[in-house]
């Protein structure tokens, strides 16, 4: 038996194999990659003859990947979708300074992005690119220079910073409050008059949705078996806060991000301080150490955490920004 070959492949012909094998096509790969298609089938010829396998079943007007292709196809898309990702970093460097957020959809939404102009018209020169998820993202990528998440301490990575707790509280339209205060609408005086309105419920099975759920929230004010008018079920909490917005019912909001319009008066707490209750969970900056060094990304931290400082004060958080988590280094995800 001959010894594997251990001579690295060829950038380029990888490069070749995965235009083929995306495109499904000799001819488009090779216009994509500006090569003539002759060139670009010595180039598949020459990776099969690297790897002793064949990789395309040539058809009349496409091409098949085999089983070997698609377990080298496997690999390849993500590498060089990684290597492409840090040539375009380090490029950018020269030109502009970027800062990449990685976040979840409704902290985007109700948070970050209202406040976002006012950073911008202090850095003009910074741009920032916000990418916001459910799915958490490997701070690993290179695209990505800090994290802004939601968890409990015990799952914070190392470095995190706390920027601050969560408190739930019942939450109306400005509209629906007048209505109700009219008479034109049930009464929402005690915990009990739930019972006549629409509860919009945030539909997750995560762990930290035990605190955001409607049901935590009665038995904590003693009506662990109350039914409401009717449930209205949302993905996400930014919706429930839309929901709420256009008078559709009650929502249980998170206090740090709807505090403006809390402040605004745009949502009504019905039943004010007494219908507010605290998680366990809290809102962290995690920043990796690859990122640390740059000045943009300290700018944009030290200006979050000036804006978390805000967050704290107008919900009535006592407490200061905690400390970084002092955990043994981990991946932070």
């Amino acid at each position: 038996m001959n010894a594997p070959r251990r001579r690295p492949l060829s950038l380029n012909n990888l490069r070749a194999f995965e235009a083929v094998a995306r495109l499904s096509s000799f001819s488009a790969a090779a216009e994509e990659l500006f090569l003539t298609q002759s060139a670009m089938s010595r180039q598949i010829k020459s990776l099969e003859d690297e790897l002793g396998a064949a990789l395309f079943v040539r058809g009349t007007r496409h091409v098949e990947p085999t089983q070997d292709a698609q377990i080298l196809l496997r690999a390849v898309e993500p590498a060089l979708a990684r290597l492409d990702a840090a040539v375009r970093q380090i490029r950018e460097k020269r030109t502009r300074r970027r800062v990449s957020v990685t976040t979840f959809a409704s902290f985007a939404s109700l948070w970050l992005l209202p406040r976002i102009e006012a950073f911008q018209r202090e850095h003009p020169d910074i741009d920032i690119r916000v990418s916001a998820n459910d799915a958490l993202s490997d701070l690993d990528d290179p695209e990505l220079d800090l994290a802004l998440r939601y968890c409990s301490p015990a799952q914070a990575p190392a470095g995190a910073l706390r920027l601050f707790g969560e408190t739930l509280t019942p939450a109306v339209s400005r509209t629906l409050m007048e209505r109700i205060r009219s008479g034109d609408a049930p009464p929402l005086t005690r915990p009990a008059d739930l019972a006549q309105h629409t509860l919009a419920e945030e539909d997750d099975h995560r762990a930290s949705s035990e605190y955001l759920s409607w049901r935590h929230w009665l038995v904590k004010h003693g009506e662990p078996s109350l039914q409401p008018r009717r449930w209205l079920y949302l993905n996400f909490t930014y919706q429930q806060v839309q929901a709420a917005l256009a008078g559709q019912g009650v929502a249980l909001a998170r206090v740090a991000l709807v505090a403006e319009a809390l402040e605004r008066g745009e949502l009504v707490e019905p039943f004010g301080a007494a219908g507010r209750i605290t998680s366990p969970y809290c809102y962290w900056l995690i920043v990796p150490p690859a990122s640390r060094a740059r000045p943009e990304v300290g700018e944009f931290c030290d200006w979050v955490e000036a804006q978390a400082a805000l967050t704290r004060a107008a919900t009535g958080e006592a407490e200061a920004t905690a400390p970084a988590v002092p955990t043994p280094p981990r991946r932070a995800r």
